[in-house]
């Protein structure tokens, strides 16, 4: 069975982190430069993958919900106001099925990825499920298409 580790093989492991005191404005700004729905929230931050202990997880929900619809003012804002505390996590031996089962239980799109010792090894989101799922499914379609017509 596919791990964690697979997805983390062919994505890479780069996560961006922000100190839990940041302000929102900077921590938005630091994910639209990035092109990015989340960030680990931990302390210290700064650097790709220099966190030293997750904190919280900081989402485009987490903006919408506690910071738009609650017209809050985003550059004086500390992101560990308003961040997810409570933040599950995966290991890189879990299974790529219980990461999507975690995922839909929690209702969460990013799941940080965390060795034995509690160092972050990487973030998996459901589009990078959706991606492995729809590898493999190609991958299939092409073995099936060539066992159909005897090519194999």
């Amino acid at each position: 069975m596919a791990t964690v580790a697979d997805i983390l093989a062919k994505k890479g492991s780069r996560v961006l982190c922000i100190s839990p005191s940041s302000s929102v404005l900077d921590a938005v700004q630091l994910m639209t430069r990035n092109r990015i729905g989340s960030l680990v929230v931990s302390t210290p931050a700064g650097m790709v993958n220099s966190c030293d202990r997750v904190v919280g997880m900081f989402t485009e929900r987490d903006v919408l919900t506690r910071i738009v619809s609650e017209e809050r003012a985003p550059s004086s804002t500390r992101v560990d106001e308003v961040m997810t505390a409570n933040v599950a996590f995966c290991t890189p031996e879990t299974d790529i099925q219980d990461v999507g089962a975690i995922m839909r239980e929690r209702r969460i799109r990013h799941l940080p990825v965390c060795d034995p010792e509690g160092g972050l090894r990487g973030l998996i989101s459901i589009g990078d499920l959706n991606a492995w799922h729809a590898q493999g499914q190609a991958t299939e379609i092409h073995y099936l298409t060539e066992y159909i017509y005897g090519r194999v």
